[in-house]
């Protein structure tokens, strides 16, 4: 799973720049409330995103909360859609008819983004090829881990999403062995690091391991986030972070998610990757009803 093989790839098709007088659209949507006060706060997560952007040129970003777009037609005018939510059985493109949804907009080109739980496909046959048709991987209950603990991320590959990024340290639940195609042909991961021997031994948040055959791998890296191009002509991405509302403070972490919102979308990333501040104001902001926050 390491980088080196998926170097060769970093050049992945050219950028388009958006028409002048029509801005190329961008659909976040937002999760359900989900977990304890701090964790997996999709909504306010996606307003952050949105402000983040809002000085993007050609670029429009829509939030849509509860787990899904307010109107299936929204989708029909999308140039990428982001989701940033629950995933599994539960994952929000998996529910009724939004599969085909899903499909019409990545045949028409139109880029996809899953975050954090949002990379867990569902239990049904099939579900784990889907996701890599859009995306390029995914987390799969008992072959994919989930521990919490602080990846070291020290290099990254000659991509627009990675520009301006330097290297960083954090602690989130980061997810691993993603089942990617065979060899992880066509994927170029972007952020790698090499789990603990004590990361691979778990717990797991769930199933709490530990798997015998993440246990084989210590010593080896991991790929954190990823993304592809699609034969469509779309593109892909899959981030595993984002359990903690908190780490979007840390300004490598925000940045390489907003690179990658624009890339999907199809415009330029700037040479030093998307700038943007956050205040204290800021992530406090949109927080969902769960308590007190400690």
């Amino acid at each position: 799973m390491g980088m080196a093989a998926a170097l060769p790839m970093a050049a992945m098709g050219a950028e388009e720049k958006p028409s002048p007088d029509k801005p190329k659209k961008l659909i976040l949507i937002a999760g359900r409330a989900s977990h304890g006060p701090g964790l997996h706060e999709f909504h306010a997560g996606c307003l952050l995103f949105k402000k983040c952007l809002s000085g993007v040129k050609g670029l429009e970003v829509e939030v849509h909360a509860n787990h899904w777009v307010s109107d299936d037609a929204v989708l029909e005018t999308a140039d990428a859609v982001v989701i940033y939510a629950d995933g599994g059985d539960g994952h929000p493109a998996l529910q009724g008819n939004r599969p085909e949804l899903m499909q019409k907009l990545a045949d028409r080109g139109a880029g996809i983004m899953m975050m954090h739980y949002a990379v867990e496909c569902g239990k049904e046959d099939g579900s784990g090829d889907r996701f890599r048709k859009w995306i390029g991987g995914a987390y799969e209950t008992g072959f994919s881990a989930n521990p919490i603990w602080t990846a070291d991320y020290e290099k990254f590959p000659e991509h627009p999403v990675a520009r301006g990024i330097k290297p960083f340290k954090i602690e989130d639940e980061w997810y691993f062995s993603i089942r990617f195609p065979e060899g992880e042909k066509g994927i170029l991961p972007l952020l790698v690091a090499t789990p603990s021997d004590e990361t691979r031994d778990g717990p797991y948040v769930y199933p709490k391991g530990p798997y015998p055959h993440i246990q084989a791998r210590k010593g080896e890296p991991e790929t954190m986030m990823w993304c592809t191009e699609r034969a469509d002509g779309g593109r892909g991405v899959g981030f595993t972070g984002g359990h903690f509302h908190k780490n979007w403070e840390d300004a490598n972490f925000r940045k390489i998610v907003l690179n990658a919102m624009l890339w999907i979308t199809k415009i330029e990333v700037p040479e030093g990757g998307v700038a943007s501040t956050v205040t204290a104001e800021d992530m406090a902001a949109n927080l969902d009803a769960k308590g007190t926050k400690k």
